[in-house]
């Protein structure tokens, strides 16, 4: 059985047992949460979609841990004006382990 969720403006397709990066949630490590916004429920070739989302359905995970993603470099230049700015960002994540899937 597998769900397609919505959290943090991306979409993502989960089962029992995964362990997916999403973008930053305020809850503590160990913390359960209950994802609402379910896109898509499915199991083989049985496909239950929602409009927008499938309704009674919902999707419990564990907070595994917090973190920052590698290092994306930013370089902007003007040729021939002798400008040049470097910078980077490091984007949060929440690593979540996806418990029980309930339609």
């Amino acid at each position: 059985m597998y769900a397609v969720i919505k959290t943090g403006g991306k979409q993502y397709k989960v089962a029992t047992g995964e362990k997916i990066k999403v973008e930053q949630i305020a809850a503590e490590v160990g913390q359960e949460i209950t994802i609402d916004q379910v896109l898509a429920v499915g199991s083989g070739a049985d496909l239950k979609v929602g409009d927008p989302l499938v309704a009674g359905a919902s999707v419990k995970a564990t907070v595994v841990s917090h973190g920052r993603h590698d290092k994306v470099r930013i370089f902007k230049m003007r040729r021939r004006k002798h400008y040049q700015r470097h910078g980077g960002h490091r984007q949060g994540y929440t690593e979540l382990e996806i418990g029980a899937l309930s339609a």
